[in-house]
């Protein structure tokens, strides 16, 4: 492959090429973390609340996972796009080497604060004993998990979005075929109920790992992990974590709006913190298409704004903005026309399908107008501005939802709450293109 494509290649062609690997990958992806619910949803409601319980500490690890990710893919490609191959693979060897600190760390402090955190919405003690069971066993393959998302923005930021899309289909395959076996012990498999799922979902993720170490080893990588690069240090250290805390704030931001949601929403429903559980699984396959787009995009975007290439990084923005739009148009027309039908899919509450179905119907409202800041993030994020970006999803998920979801309550009542996600969205369009314009104007290198 020529290593310059990304600068010469038509952008249409080229976003596409690099974005669907990452569409299909993440479709499947959402589908094993929707066919996840759905199994356990089968167990009972319980259940299904425990896992709905347990989403925003396991959405905060693959947030930490994929944000240090995001750091290690933007300094790659601009560096890369920079002529700077040593420091792209310093980069990649320091990124690897931290991401497996971080998940051995997650993993104790996740297990260990899982009892007290889950006794702070439910005293339901089966809902906590399900939640406590799922987590033991899932938080235990943070290192994993780590690990696989270090090499899949390594493949990521060289172009190589294949091996990305093959290593997500293995794990996600893997994880759908175990979760009914371990589940509901099938064959000769002994019956683990929720413990299953959590295992599925754990050897799902060492699939993934074990397909990109052989893509390592057997396949040409351009950028390559080095031993003199093992001790985590330097500029270099301080560049990812620069880049990376504001990613993982971005991502882990949803964690922190389910969790003061679901102490608001429990205070009216137990069945809205399902409903909200549910819209979460359900939003991943929505809105995955669009962030596979988005993962295509960003080493394209950050080696081209690396090689000072103004005009075509501006082209790539666009681009990207109008393929995220069709997608989340299709994802309105699907919750406009079937959201009962999704609801149902998780549970057999008529009158939590009823409530959930209105939500849904609320909600996607804001789904078209959300690509703008998505787009918007994503693309600041690619060229290293992470704060800019971090500036964005605070809006979304903090400082625009929350008071929202308060006022809502309070003045119409719990059903109100789902309001607050589109007048979000629609705030965080206008100063999401005002940011982006401003920090590409200020920050564009002149062209190499």
């Amino acid at each position: 492959m020529n290593e310059t494509f990304m600068k010469e290649k038509p952008i249409f062609p080229l976003l596409l090429g690099m974005g669907m690997p990452m569409v299909l990958s993440m479709l499947v992806n959402s589908l094993y973390n929707i066919v996840d619910s759905y199994f356990v949803a089968r167990i009972s409601e319980n259940a299904m609340e425990a896992l709905s319980l347990v989403f925003p500490i396991q959405n905060f690890i693959n947030a930490m996972a994929i944000g240090f990710g995001v750091g290690i893919n933007a300094l790659i490609a601009t560096a890369r796009g920079a002529g700077k191959e040593n420091e792209a693979r310093r980069a990649a060897t320091q990124g690897v080497v931290l991401s497996v600190i971080h998940g051995i760390l997650l993993a104790v402090i996740c297990i260990v604060i899982m009892p007290g955190f889950l006794g702070m919405f439910t005293g339901d003690q089966e809902v906590i004993r399900y939640g406590v069971r799922y987590a033991s066993v899932a938080f235990l393959f943070s290192p994993i998990i780590m690990a696989g998302l270090a090499f899949e923005k390594i493949f990521q930021a060289v172009g190589r979005m294949k091996v990305s899309m093959i290593a997500l289909l293995g794990g996600c395959i893997t994880n759908i075929i175990l979760d009914p076996i371990l589940i509901f012990g099938l064959a000769f498999f002994p019956k683990m109920g929720i413990s299953g799922a959590a295992i599925a979902t754990g050897v799902g993720q060492l699939i993934s790992l074990i397909v990109y170490l052989v893509f390592y080893f057997k396949g040409p990588v351009p950028v390559k992990l080095e031993a003199r690069y093992k001790i985590p240090g330097g500029n270099t250290m301080k560049k990812l974590y620069g880049i990376g805390i504001p990613a993982i704030l971005n991502l882990a931001l949803p964690s922190v709006m389910i969790f003061v949601l679901n102490g608001l929403l429990a205070q009216y429903s137990r069945s809205y913190v399902v409903i909200l559980g549910i819209y979460y699984k359900l939003q991943t396959f929505l809105y995955f298409p669009a962030s596979g787009i988005i993962q295509g995009m960003r080493p394209v975007i950050g080696y081209n704004f690396g090689a000072g290439e103004r005009e075509r990084v501006a082209k790539i923005y666009k681009t990207t903005l109008a393929m995220t739009g069709v997608i989340m148009a299709a994802g309105t027309l699907l919750c406009l026309t079937i959201a009962n039908t999704l609801i149902g899919a998780f549970t057999d509450n008529v009158e939590t399908i009823i409530a959930g179905g209105t939500a849904l119907r609320i909600i996607s409202a804001g789904f078209i107008v959300s690509t703008v800041s998505v787009t918007a993030s994503g693309a600041l994020e690619g060229i290293g501005m992470g704060v800019q970006s971090l500036v964005i999803s605070l809006l979304r998920y903090i400082v625009v939802i929350l008071p929202s979801a308060f006022i809502l309550c309070h003045l119409f009542g719990g059903g109100a709450v789902w309001n607050a996600f589109w007048i979000t969205e629609f705030s965080a369009a206008v100063v999401a293109e005002i940011v982006y314009r401003g920090t590409i104007k200020r920050t564009m290198p002149k062209p190499r």
